[in-house]
Order: C-alpha cells, then structure tokens, then sequence
C-alpha cells in the first residue's frame, strides 16, 4: 500500500546536524514495502548494497561499486526510525561489504567506518588499508584490541579498533596489477587458488576465508569449470580446505564473533555445478560437508559475479534466535544448532528473485539490502534483448518487508546432484544431500557404466550421522532410473551408494505444493488484459547524469499499432510528469526499442534460438498474445535485478539466468498472466510496468497517473510478480509433425508447473511407440521416464504424477511418422 509519513520538525532537525545532508522529499510513498526516496545511487558501473546493520538507534548502510579497491562514489547512509536518509560526509566509497560489531570497543565496523554507541563516524582511508573489503573477523589473539580486515583480492589486515591503524599481513592484489574493465576477468592472485573473495570469520584457532570466482577467460563463459576455494589460516600458514565457489562464512555469533570461540561452530555455504555446498568446521573433528538444492541457478557462473553476498542472519530476538539464510535463490530456516554431530533442522522457505547483499531484523520488519539496477549488464547479453542498453545510472534500494516474508513468496521447488557423470568407486557414498522440507521427493539416476548396478539410497533420520538404508533400484548398463519417495518417507539427510564402481549421474528433484490460483491479485489490478483493444503503454528508461528520474516515452496503443503520446518522467516522489524533453525521447524511442522476432511462434509452442544455438520450446498462454508479440507490442526481455533477466513471453514471467550461468537451459517460470504488459523496468528498487487500462487505474494505489491523466505506469517489487498466478500453459514440440524414427524433439518446459498432463497421438498406419525423455535440471543429461505405445488412430491420455519433476522433457518415436505431443500445465 502507498503511504506517505510527515516529519517536517525532524527533517529540519537533521539538516542543522553537522556532517550529514537530506536526500529525500517529505512525502514518503511506499509500494510492496520500497520507498522510493531511499534508493541509493552512484556514478558506477553497478550500486550494490554491500551491508545493513541495525546500530545506534539507527540503520546503517552502505553501498558499493563493482571494483574499486581505492575509493568510488559510493556512500554510507544512516536510516532513522522514520525511515529519513542521511547521506554521511565522511563517505569515501569502494567496493565494501564487510560488517562487524566489536563488544569490547562498542563499535560497529561497516566497510571502511567504525561507528561508535553515539553515531559518531571515523574512517579509515584507502590509502592506508585499500582493496575491496568484504569481511571481517575477530583477532585470534588479541580480540579485545584488534580486528581483521579481508579484501576481494586477499589483502588482510589487522586493525587496530582504537586507534584505527592497519598493520599490512598480506598485501592486496589490487596494488601489484590493474583490472583492465569491470568486464575484464578477475585478478590472478597468488596467496590462493580461486578469486573474487567473499567472506571471513575466525574461531577454533583459524581465519577462515572464502572466494567464489575464478581468474581466467574460461571462468566469463563456462558455468562448470573448476572455481572458487574455502581456506584458513592458523597465524602462520594457509590451508586449502575445499576447492569449490564459497561466499558466507559465520557462526552463530554472526556479526559479534562465536562467544565460544575455541569450541562454536563455524558455518560455510557455496556452491558447484551441482548444487548448493554447506560446510561446519568442528574444533575436533574438522570440517564436514552437505549438499542442498537448488531453487535458481542465476546465481551460477564461475567468475563468482552473480551471486552478490548470500548471508547466514540472526533476525530474532535474543530470546528467541531465528537464523535466515540466503541461497541461490531460496529463503532457508537455519538452526542455530547446527554442528557437525547435529545437523536436523535446516527446511526450505520460498523463493525469491531480488538480489539480496545483506539483510537485517529493524524495528520488528525484516529489511533487505539489494542489488537492483546496474548501469552495465556485464556479460549479460543476449538476442532476445536487443540492444537495449542498461539504465543510464546505477541504484539500488531497501525493501521493508514483514518477518513472515520468508515464507510467502514462490514455492520451494528446486534441485540437485550429488555426482553429475563422474567415476564412483564401488560402496563409496554420496555427500549427504538434504531431503526433509518438500512434499514431493524423486531422484533421477543414469548409469553410462558396462555392467548393471544396484543403487542404494540410505537417509540419516535425525541428523545426528547414523545411516539407514531407505530402498534400492537396480539399473542396467547404460541405463536410467527414476524413483519416487514416499510422502512418509523419513529423513533428514539422503546419500547414495553404488555396489559397482561405474560412471553415474545422481539428481534430486523436491517439488513444494503450489497453492497459489490461477487468478492474480488485487494489487495487479488496472493493468490492461491481453485482450483489450486499446491500453496506456510505453517506453522506459531509468535517466542518468544524476537526474535520478525514469524517463517514459508514453504510447497510447490501438491493437498493435501504437501513437505517441509524449514525454514524461517519474520523479523520486512518485509523481509522473509531462516534460519537453525531444532528446531524451529520441534516445528512448532508439535504444529502447522493443525487438522485433526474437522469438518464433508457432501452432502449439514458443520456439527460442538462444546465442549459443540451442533450442528450447516454452508452453502457450492465451492466443491474443500472438499478434502482439509478432508486432513487437510487449517487451519480451529485460535485466530488472542485476545480473539476470526477466523474461515474458506468451503470458508467463520466467527468470531467465545470464548466459554464462546456462542461460535458458536453467530458467524456471515464476507465474502467468493474462494481461497486455508493453514494458517493464527497474526504478530505484522497483518493478515498473506499463500497459494501463486508464479507466480502471485509479482504483489501484500501485497504480501512478500522470498529471495530464494520459499516460501511466504500475509499481511494485519484482517479487510481487509471484502473486499473478501459478504457472499455466499448454502446447508442445510436436504438432502434426513429420518426425524421423528415434530422432528427438526440442526439448519442452515442465519444471515448476503441477497438474501437468499429456496427450499423444500420430497418423501412421500401425502403431507407434512415443517416449518421453527427461532432462531433470537443465544439464543435457537425458533420461527415458515412461514409453508408450499408440495404435493408429488412437489418442493416449497421461497424467504426470504430484512426484514427477523435471526442468525440461523432450519426446522420441520409434517409427518415422506426423506426431503430436501436447502438453497441458493447469
């Protein structure tokens, strides 16, 4: 809902403050929990927010650009409790997103500043400690006066917290060699395998240091090179402990530092092709390791860039610990419990789609740090786009949300392996992969062995390491297999044992019940329907050269033709204005142009060529969106969270990963419509659209009107978009079509949708047999799931069981013949 709060008599206050400036209206309108006026903006190339930190009766921000390890644009914001921005004087900007509260000192370190219990800002200049701060952990022998500083590009520091003078341990990469461009790939260090460092944390006598990323060209196109290393250090001597992309590092103490120090644990997560990586350092028995699935895989790439910071937090009270964790697309439950000897009680959330950097409990809401609009997509290019360029100026925002948001988003479904066509020695198991949390639970596993195996999956009930088999399922030589579990089946953890030593590929797929309608909510409402003949569209372009406004170049459409209407912009206050701008409306009309054909139509599916050649076919929404996408009328692609994309086509939003994270093999749907949207855009934290019914806009409070009342636009957070409806849709990859024998289909989305069923049918003179192959994550690892047989003029009719999960399905026949496969996702 809008809202707009009144605070004249502060406002006057904290403008005679010394050392601080207002940078924001009175009037403070919200929508799905953003406030415009508090977006954050820099003149880089990306506007993170690299921390948020609840201190001294007020929230601490800051924000960074993507590699500036000596200073950038970039601010420390101070929130009071009416939500007013100060922008502080002291700022001197970088690549920061390291925080950390020092009891003895009653400081708060938050990038380059330490903030005392009174608000008081003291800085530490770059040219003392530079790099590109991001953690921070306490001394492992003089915690009382010394903290550590961790950089990017494994610089380390030790910090002295009275005096703010660094001691140099090991020298940031940064000072011996220049990054050529913030597309250039990252910096080749010494000190340690991986780049591209991420978190730090110390306890039971070690530093622990984690890189996400890798040097080298390889690591800007491929997804599934090697990257990335989890390290300690002791004092003296590094140790590699993993060599895989690692990002949090914590303990239960979070930002204060373990209080048990010598025996609390020390948590780690990251990620490899396969899944999602969990680590626990025990003081006695070292470090363990788990797998858990993925629900996005935008947050792959092996140059480690688009994952931000994902975060272990405590967001409860201090009675009551409530540990949310970020991952890879998912809100998570974390025990605060969680040990090497105890590890029940981790549980998908929802899912999400902002990019998250740091999150914090404030004032009873939960308050999220984003990554929002980046002025340069990076390596974030493809066809479907066009050549639309980014916003013209980077910016982010905060999003004030309820402590239930957690769990009120998109379903939990998601996915991984536990071996992805790799040698398994006989009896050797599996890492433990998590399997408590979905209602529907299936794993997928192809042996490309010479010899038939027995498979055995075994379940550690209570988290507490002791192993029961759970069933067994033999597969033949160079055979699959797909096995469903139960609804009761227990178990906390999963792990899989072969009897042979053979070449095997292992996959989980967990599916959450979806229970939203097929209807959209009532915050969408005043947005055209598809079907309409008319609506209030138009171009949209966030401005730059800090004029800090969307630019709208206004259409008024009839059918597919559309009629210009004018200039208007979208100031921080929420007031949509006809302005004389002819140049501005030139660039916008050019650069922002909606491509034409970048995607094929055809009778019962969406064909899309991506850049590397591939094939994919998506499923069909209503018919009228037909003409209006062959008529370049609707906006078929766009980034709206850094690093990833939002694609709409024929009625569904997907997130559409960039194409070094696997592109449209990864994407997942997040919900169908039925509306006429022409084009949509970021805007200090929010979701922008057009395509308005202007005779039904007033009724909707995310609805904004110009002055003049003939253009408009829709507001709200990207994640509103999971309210629209389930996702729906029918079609197939073969229609009528003349199909050779044992040549396969494109390959059709499943993944994500429910009440799924498929018809088949053909026009040959004796029977047919058809099969469906799955690809269970998006990999190009095929699997037979069900063959069936269909006599000549016969059509068969198959449900999909609840259990059933797969991202894509491709089909094959074993006789040259006219087919048809349509699918129907309700």
């Amino acid at each position: 809902m809008k809202q707009y709060i009144l605070s004249a008599c502060l406002a006057g206050w904290l403008l005679m403050r010394p050392g601080v400036s207002l940078a924001q209206p009175k009037k403070q309108p919200s929508f799905s929990g953003i406030y415009p006026q508090l977006a954050m903006y820099n003149n880089e190339g990306e506007c993170g927010t690299g921390a948020v930190v609840p201190w001294a009766g007020r929230l601490w921000v800051i924000t960074y650009g993507p590699h500036l390890p000596f200073g950038s644009s970039d601010k420390l914001y101070e929130i009071t409790p009416d939500r007013k921005q100060i922008v502080r004087s002291e700022s001197i900007g970088g690549t920061p997103a390291n925080r950390m509260i020092h009891p003895e000192s009653n400081q708060l370190f938050i990038g380059p500043y330490a903030i005392d219990s009174k608000a008081h800002v003291r800085v530490i200049p770059y040219s003392a400690m530079p790099g590109r701060h991001t953690g921070n952990a306490r001394h492992l022998t003089d915690p009382k006066d010394k903290i550590y500083y961790a950089t990017m590009e494994e610089g380390f520091y030790e910090v002295d917290v009275n005096s703010l003078t660094p001691t140099l341990l090991y020298e940031d990469g940064n000072l011996k060699t220049k990054k050529e461009s913030d597309e250039s790939n990252n910096l080749q260090n010494s000190l340690l395998p991986g780049a591209h460092g991420k978190g730090a944390y110390s306890g039971q006598g070690v530093l622990v240091y984690s890189n996400n990323g890798e040097p080298g060209p390889k690591a800007l196109a491929q997804f599934d090179v090697d990257a990335g290393s989890l390290s300690e250090w002791n004092g003296k001597d590094w140790t590699v402990v993993r060599r895989n992309q690692f990002v949090e590092v914590t303990g239960p103490g979070g930002l204060y530092g373990n209080k048990n120090p010598a025996t609390d644990p020390i948590w780690a997560t990251g990620w490899d092709h396969k899944s999602v990586l969990l680590g626990v350092r025990d003081s006695r028995a070292g470090w363990r390791f788990f797998r858990l699935p993925k629900a996005s895989h935008a947050y792959d790439g092996a140059h480690g860039w688009n994952t931000e910071w994902p975060r272990i937090r405590d967001v409860g009270t201090a009675a009551q610990p409530d540990y949310l964790m970020t991952m890879h697309g998912m809100f998570w439950r974390f025990p605060g419990t969680f040990s090497a000897t105890s590890t029940a009680g981790i549980r998908p959330r929802s899912a999400y789609l902002k990019v998250i950097g740091d999150y914090a409990r404030w004032n009873d809401q939960l308050v999220f740090g984003c990554d929002d609009s980046a002025q340069k997509e990076f390596l974030n290019k493809r066809k479907t786009k066009g050549n639309l360029e980014g916003p013209g100026q980077s910016n982010s925002n905060l999003w004030f949300t309820p402590l239930t948001l957690p769990d009120q988003l998109g379903p939990a479904t998601a996915e991984g392996a536990v071996w992805l066509n790799e040698s398994v020695k006989a009896s050797e198991p599996s890492e433990p992969f998590l399997f408590a949390g979905w209602a529907n639970r299936s794993a997928w596993v192809q042996n490309t062995g010479a010899q038939p195996i027995q498979i055995t999956f075994e379940v550690d009930k209570t988290g507490q390491g002791t192993w029961t088999p759970l069933q067994t399922v033999a597969v033949g030589a160079r055979q699959s297999a797909y096995t469903a579990f139960g609804t009761d089946a227990p178990g906390e953890w999963i792990r899989v044992r072969s009897d042979k030593a053979t070449t095997l590929s292992a996959q989980f797929t967990y599916s959450a019940t979806d229970t939203r309608s097929t209807a959209p909510r009532a915050l969408f409402s005043g947005l055209s329907s598809v079907s309409s003949a008319s609506t209030a569209g138009g171009l949209m372009y966030g401005l730059g050269n800090n004029r800090r406004a969307l630019g709208l170049a206004a259409l008024s459409y009839q059918g597919g033709q559309a009629t210009d209407v004018g200039y208007y912009e979208l100031n921080a206050g929420m007031q949509l204005v006809r302005k004389e701008d002819a140049g501005v409306l030139d660039v916008i009309k050019d650069k922002f142009a909606i491509p034409k054909q970048v995607v094929t139509i055809d009778e019962s599916s969406v064909l899309i060529v991506d850049d590397k050649g591939r094939r994919w076919r998506l499923p069909l929404g209503h018919a009228d969106f037909t003409p209006l996408t062959n008529q370049a009328a609707l906006r078929i692609c766009r980034e709206v969270s850094t690093e990833r994309d939002l694609l709409n086509c024929h009625g569904t939003f997907y997130e559409l990963p960039a194409e070094n994270a696997d592109g449209y093999a990864k994407m997942r749907p997040v919900a169908s419509h039925t509306l006429r949207i022409n084009d949509y855009a970021s805007y200090r934290g929010l979701l922008v659209m057009t395509g308005i019914d202007l005779k039904a806009a007033g009724k909707n409070p995310h609805i904004i009107v110009s002055d003049d009342k003939k253009a408009a636009v829709w507001a709200g957070a990207i994640d509103d978009l999971w309210q629209l409806g389930k996702p729906t849709g029918q079609g197939g990859p073969w229609k009528n079509t003349a199909v050779k024998a044992d040549e396969a289909s494109d390959p059709y989305l499943i993944g994500f949708y429910d009440q799924r069923s498929l018809q088949l049918s053909h026009k040959a003179t004796q029977p047919v047999t058809i099969t469906v192959e799955a690809d269970p994550v998006g990999t190009g690892v095929w699997m037979p799931y069900k063959s069936f047989t269909v006599a000549p003029g016969q059509t068969v009719d198959y449900k999909f069981p609840a259990g059933f999960q797969a991202r894509w399905v491709r089909f094959k026949a074993d006789k040259a013949c006219q087919a048809t496969t349509l699918l129907q996702y309700r």
